[in-house]
């Protein structure tokens, strides 16, 4: 017999005939995050993650033309890089075309299910290629190396992996967890300030519903942190990092679709929907959100008014939008509340609201009424005396 070869025996006996067979399965997915000062190190550690495959890369146009995008030149120089494949920048390209086209390449690459697809780019990349991934052969390993912050903050870890369709962000997706997570600082020199602020804003909800101390180390640290060049933006990833692996570790599959981690999200996926994937970035519509739901908590009584001052204080701070009018694409009130009314209409006809109540608690809500909605929208509209001041 050969080395290699081995013999199964089974005997399972006849099953009774007026049973259902049940059906018991279990999968434990366990992957490292790697929180690395330089480029070089990125490499080195992606190398060892690797251990031995070949690897397709996928990026995005603007990385191509950044020192990331070295990493995929090296790959070719240990004779590790399969093949690589740019496409457009910006949410657009989160969609099922854009999917099909890395699914045909994968296939004409003859990527085989011992390799490893790498992410390299910001948070459309990592959940169009996740997604990519899951999907190819029934799911091959992908490895994420997140270029921005917000991607190194929460869209490479998770595993929550999607494109967007016409009807609602992310419909079409899957949960499927990397082989790894490889974020490097040094990445984040180059970073766009806009697109640093989108990032800091999912690091902030990360701090407001799960950790006092994070939201005191941004708010001591705001200003460093908005030009993304200074040594605190290195505990920031590292912490906001370690905050989703602990969340997402309770519930991985989402079975409770209650968590916290949606806070910010309900009217943010709302305002990225009806504006069209891409004049508002995803950390904008989620900072927005924010505003929103702390604005309602604070009209129900469940948060107190100086400490929701103070949270919207620090969105503020950090350059993001507390206004609707403060969006890149301003969406009418009416049509927010109409993208609501079909996510209500995908979630079984109930919206669930991630309301604060203090740092680190959270109250979900799955009671917010229309008229709630529409009278937060409206005071975050324009000036006006909040709700539970006189």
């Amino acid at each position: 017999m050969a080395e290699n070869s081995y013999i199964v025996r089974d005997r399972i006996p006849l099953s009774a005939i007026s049973s259902a067979i049940e059906v018991s399965l279990e999968r434990r997915d366990t992957y490292r995050i790697h929180v690395v000062p330089e480029a070089s190190a990125a490499t080195d550690v992606l190398i060892d993650e690797l251990d031995g495959r070949r690897a397709a890369v996928i990026t995005e146009r603007t990385v191509a033309s950044l020192p990331a995008y070295r990493i995929t030149e090296t790959l070719d120089q240990r004779g590790l890089l399969l093949g690589s494949m740019v496409v457009d920048a910006g949410e657009r390209s989160k969609s099922l075309d854009t999917a099909y086209r890395l699914i045909d390449w994968l296939a004409q690459l003859g990527l085989a299910r011992r390799d490893v697809v790498v992410a390299l780019g910001g948070g459309m990349i990592m959940d169009t290629v996740g997604w990519v991934a899951s999907a190819f052969m029934r799911g091959v390993p992908y490895v994420n190396v997140p270029t921005t912050l917000l991607a190194q903050v929460d869209a490479g870890i998770g595993g929550k992996v999607a494109v967007d369709h016409n009807a609602a962000k992310n419909l079409v997706g899957a949960f499927y967890q990397p082989r790894a997570v490889i974020s490097c600082l040094e990445f984040l020199e180059t970073l766009d300030p806009r697109q640093a602020r989108a990032g800091l804003a999912e690091a902030l909800k990360k701090a407001i519903i799960a950790s006092p101390e994070l939201f005191e180390y941004i708010e001591r640290h705001a200003g460093e942190l908005v030009r993304c060049h200074s040594s605190a933006v290195g505990p920031l990833v590292r912490a906001a990092s370690a905050i989703k692996t602990e969340l997402v570790g309770r519930d991985p599959y989402e079975v409770d679709l209650r968590r916290p981690l949606n806070f910010g999200h309900t009217v943010g996926h709302a305002v990225e929907t009806i504006t069209g994937y891409g004049p508002v970035l995803h950390g904008e519509a989620v900072a927005y959100g924010m505003v929103v739901a702390l604005d309602i908590s604070r009209a129900r009584g469940l948060l107190d008014a100086a400490l929701a001052e103070r949270i919207v204080d620090l969105i503020r701070r950090l350059g993001l939008p507390v206004r609707l009018e403060q969006l890149r694409s301003v969406p009418p009130i009416e049509d927010v509340l109409g993208a609501l009314d079909k996510i209500r209409e995908i979630r079984d006809g109930s919206l669930r609201f991630v309301l604060p109540v203090e740092l680190g608690t959270t109250l979900i809500a799955e009671d917010v009424t229309d008229d709630e909605v529409r009278q937060a929208l409206l005071r975050t509209a324009a000036d006006h005396v909040p709700a539970g001041r006189p």
